[in-house]
């Protein structure tokens, strides 16, 4: 059990800082809560460890510099810059690249 704290200790140093738009934070409250927490998770899980979720996140073509999460139905855009994971848009599958 020592060991597992320690682990945690660590693991939380290594975290990007998440920050979220005004329009991503609106949509989070709109939504339904188990969906939102959902979203919230796999984020801070990416800004944790981002090997962990290579095969849900894309570089978006037409935007330098912008990638995409895939959440289910949902889509997370973002972009990175050194420690700051800035979460610009959160949408619908199909809402998501207008």
């Amino acid at each position: 059990m020592q060991i597992a704290f320690r682990f945690a200790l660590c693991y939380a140093k290594h975290m990007k800082r998440i920050t979220y738009s005004k329009d991503a934070l609106r949509t989070l409250r709109r939504m339904p809560a188990n969906v939102a927490a959902t979203i919230r998770a796999k984020v801070e899980q990416y800004a944790s460890d981002p090997a962990t979720l290579t095969n849900n996140v894309k570089a978006l073509k037409g935007e330098p510099g912008l990638f995409r999460l895939r959440v289910g139905d949902w889509r997370v855009l973002f972009t990175e810059d050194g420690e700051v994971l800035a979460i610009i848009r959160i949408a619908p599958r199909g809402a998501a690249y207008e």
